[in-house]
């Protein structure tokens, strides 16, 4: 019996001295300061020129449709004047490694600017942070409603900003998806109730998407989610712009006191006011030195200028330098001379080399596609006249926003003659603006005239408006 009490009170010691370890931080809600400065003032203006370029494109209009819609339906796509196919995903794929390298280049120079000012995640970061600010107040306010218990206020208010996000984010998702289809028939479909099942779903789940992002996970995309923030010290060096904290200037930390007094009692010019910590989005102390958390937004510098300003201390604690700078203390205009070094001298070489290639080609560009499909059902056969004939389908596809009218011939073999019910007189098949059209074609020879096998031979379709030309190979059959 003695041995039995033993062994459950040692069992409860042992549960009462459990220590739980969590393997994974748990995720503080941040609750970012409102700033205002220089830097917040640039943001701001990126942010408008995003959102109007992002929400105003889809409704302009280019010869009497939308000047940007990627039509997945018909298998177009429209680029102000460019009207181009599937065949021609090369140009959009040039213009995606272009975009990457241009953020290589850009991110060898300043750093996560990209990611601090034009982002998406970071733009509607900002959007639902000022609706919430808007609604809920600033920064205390908003902790003391979290931390307060339920009220009628706390749900009004609570209610009312969700309300205005999923809104917004509603509106975000009828634009994307009206970059996919002709967004004034989206909108009246949206009107009328009239939205088919795929509309619906890509508009909620981008919708949702935007809702997410930016109202509930926020600095957590950017620090776990992107690759960009995990792959940047592959395209920093000591040159590169980053916001710093000038520590010899600020360290050791005290409270504030005359400028002529910093020297006689040692201290620097941080006042540890934590105020840089508070306005950051993602939660950093930039005083700890660069962490890849960083998104570049210089939130933390314009709100350490406003500190400055106030005790009378000399602005730029916290501002945008380099390394290099900062070690050696260079000036500015030293800082900039290192920008032509040779990371970014190859960066731009291979990047300029790429946009003048992709220019060029979309110059000389044919103006039409032509793809030859032969007929599966019909490998060859004997027509009226003692003729061998082979049948083809023609896709020709028009990239003009204009009528085009094509001349058709066929060569490679003595006596090939081009047969089809949809030519004109003066043998040429007509082809609507933007669009595309089979046309089905029967090559003849006399039979006999040639030994039995597969012999090359080659469609022409010729453009009579500007006198260009297509050739594609095919294959006649002669059977044994």
């Amino acid at each position: 019996m003695n041995r039995t009490t033993d062994i459950q009170s040692t069992n409860e010691d042992t549960f009462k001295n459990e220590v739980v370890i969590n393997l994974y931080a748990a995720a503080e809600k941040i609750y970012p300061r409102s700033t205002f400065g220089f830097f917040t003032k640039w943001r701001w203006a990126m942010i408008w020129l995003t959102q109007i370029v992002f929400y105003g494109i889809p409704w302009l209009e280019w010869g009497q449709r939308q000047a940007l819609l990627f039509d997945l339906e018909a298998r177009r796509f429209y680029i102000f004047n460019l009207v181009l196919y599937p065949q021609d995903l090369i140009y959009l794929t040039g213009i995606l490694i272009i975009s990457a390298l241009s953020l290589f280049l850009f991110t060898a120079i300043a750093g996560r600017l990209w990611c601090g000012y034009a982002c998406p995640q970071t733009v509607y970061t900002e959007i639902f942070l000022w609706i919430e600010t808007k609604i809920e107040g600033d920064r205390a306010a908003r902790m003391k409603l979290d931390n307060g218990a339920i009220s009628a206020e706390k749900l009004l208010k609570k209610s009312s900003k969700h309300f205005a996000w999923i809104a917004f984010a509603l509106w975000t998702g009828f634009t994307f998806v009206g970059y996919f289809s002709p967004i004034r028939e989206l909108s009246s479909a949206v009107v009328n109730l009239g939205l088919g099942p795929w509309e619906t779903f890509w508009i909620s789940f981008y919708g949702f998407a935007t809702y997410g992002n930016a109202g509930f996970m926020r600095e957590q995309v950017c620090k776990y989610m992107c690759p960009y923030a995990r792959f940047q010290s592959a395209m920093f060096d000591d040159d590169t712009l980053i916001v710093t904290y000038d520590e010899k200037r600020g360290e050791p930390r005290g409270k504030a006191s005359r400028k002529s007094d910093l020297n006689i009692r040692k201290q620097g010019a941080c006042v540890d006011c934590s105020l840089c910590v508070q306005v950051c989005p993602t939660g950093i102390d930039i005083r700890k030195g660069l962490q890849y958390e960083c998104i570049g937004c210089g939130a933390c510098a314009d709100v350490c200028d406003t500190v400055m300003d106030k005790v009378g201390y000399e602005r730029g604690l916290v501002k945008y330098s380099t390394q290099n700078a900062m070690n050696q203390g260079w000036s500015r205009k030293q800082m900039l001379h290192r920008i032509l070094r040779p990371r970014v001298m190859i960066y731009t070489a291979i990047l300029s080399l790429l946009v003048v290639t992709l220019f060029t080609s979309l110059v000389m560009r044919t103006p039409f596609r032509v793809d030859v499909v032969r007929d599966r059902g019909v490998m060859a056969r004997l027509a009226d006249g003692g003729m061998l004939e082979n049948v083809y389908r023609l896709q020709i596809m028009n990239a003009t926003e204009t009528v085009q009218h094509y001349e058709l011939r066929a060569t490679g073999i003595d006596k090939l003659t081009i047969q089809s019910d949809v030519l004109t007189s003066d043998r040429t098949v007509v082809v609507n603006p933007a669009e595309s059209r089979w046309v089905p074609v029967r090559l003849q020879i006399p039979d006999g005239s040639i030994k039995s096998g597969s012999h090359r031979v080659e469609f022409v379709v010729r453009s009579v408006a500007d006198n260009v030309s297509v050739e594609e190979d095919a294959a006649f059959l002669v059977p044994r």
